[in-house]
């Protein structure tokens, strides 16, 4: 085991947040068409700006869902908290352009003759897990994560009337031996009440940054927290800054602790492989860890459009496996099938589960009774531990 120590950073961005509203309005539509019809294809991208939003793409689904799409961004707007000059779910302009999806990409994902669905685009996509937390997931991610749910919750519910909707968070934390052992600076931007002036706001932060420290840690002293560095924060959200859908996947992965394969998930149906070979290899990925082949594990996946079955499959255990990479991935092949259909029906995920993952993370979530997160399952754990004689850390 290394001695080496190192400092490693993520962030995370709320919900409000203008790429993430932009998200959150792209999966409520894709789970509004997956409520009606779960077969629908929906490819769905928003751009948000001062009182505006554009929603445009390919979709094969319900014609009833598309004339509802401006009521369905006004009321993820409104959830989200946003009612203010300048960005309002009351006000804003809804330009709704989606069409219809193309028939040449239709032809290479729908069964036709093959006998199975194609995937829905080429590409590589990247799964991950490892022992740092019990959600396993790298520690810096899910406390950059947890101090804005925080701060949010208690926005939402009225605890807390301080805040705006628009935050971003960031952590760092001194790694030694290969194991997070402190928190060494934490940022939080927020937007915030009119008249609450710098000191006031960083006083308000604090508390949540304390609640959101890893069991057993507490605030150090030594700890540098930097709150709303460039003073006030009052105009935020899309009248801040335009909004896109997709542009917060690290922030939706692994913070940066793992690669992306670049593909962006809000707003695509599960025949993208985008989307579902990344839950896939996540859900593969955590339940080798969890099984306790493996500290860390690292899982990539190749398609080629309209192709169904993987192109390649690469298992990597970062030098902390108990097996031979090459037994593991064969057992993984046999165990799950690779497929965009193989992947829906065994994560169960043509339903509509999507809107939840917009903000906060898409992994190191708990599992939810109706199926939404079933990539985080480890149900594999103690199979995978029987082949190869270790002992299932899943509980």
């Amino acid at each position: 085991m290394t001695t080496k120590s190192w400092l490693f950073t993520s962030e995370s961005v709320s919900e409000g947040h203008p790429d993430k509203v932009c998200d959150r309005i792209s999966d409520a539509i894709l789970d509004a068409f997956l409520a009606e019809d779960p077969h629908s294809r929906v490819a769905c991208e928003t751009l948000a700006t001062t009182d505006h939003v554009t929603i445009a793409g390919e979709v094969r689904g319900p014609n009833s869902v598309r004339q509802q799409v401006e009521e369905i961004a006004r009321a993820a707007i409104r959830d989200i908290g946003y009612d203010q000059k300048g960005f309002s779910w009351r006000t804003c302009a809804v330009n709704n352009l989606l069409h219809e999806q193309s028939a040449d990409i239709a032809q290479g994902v729908d069964e036709g003759d093959k006998g199975e669905e194609g995937a829905g685009d080429q590409g590589i996509m990247f799964g991950y897990a490892c022992s740092e937390t019990p959600e396993l997931m790298p520690m810096p991610i899910l406390v950059a994560h947890r101090v804005l749910r925080l701060m949010a919750e208690d926005r939402k519910s009225g605890v807390q009337t301080g805040f705006g909707p628009d935050a971003k968070s960031q952590v760092t934390l001194r790694y030694e031996g290969g194991k997070p052992v402190a928190v060494d600076t934490v940022v939080v931007s927020t937007q915030h009440a009119e008249e609450l002036t710098t000191a006031e706001v960083r006083a308000l932060v604090e508390p949540y940054v304390a609640k959101a420290m890893p069991e057993g840690w507490g605030v150090s002293s030594d700890m540098k927290l930097i709150v709303n560095p460039t003073g006030r924060f009052v105009i935020g959200g899309p009248d801040g800054d335009a909004g896109l859908t997709g542009r917060k996947i690290i922030v939706d992965t692994y913070g940066g602790a793992a690669p992306h394969g670049g593909g962006a998930f809000s707003g695509k149906d599960p025949t993208k492989v985008d989307r579902s070979a990344a839950y896939i290899s996540r859900y593969l990925a955590k339940n080798v860890v969890a099984s306790g082949v493996a500290e860390k594990c690292q899982i990539q996946l190749a398609y080629a459009i309209g192709v169904p079955e993987p192109v390649a499959l690469y298992v990597d255990t970062l030098g902390t496996g108990q097996a031979d990479e090459d037994q593991i991935a064969a057992t993984l092949r046999e165990l799950v099938k690779m497929t965009p259909r193989g992947i829906r029906t065994h994560l169960d995920l043509l339903k509509p589960i999507y809107a939840r993952t917009a903000a906060y993370g898409h992994f190191g979530r708990e599992p939810d009774a109706d199926g939404g997160f079933s990539w985080e399952r480890t149900d594999l754990a103690a199979e995978i531990a029987s082949r190869f004689g270790a002992s299932a850390a899943a509980t």
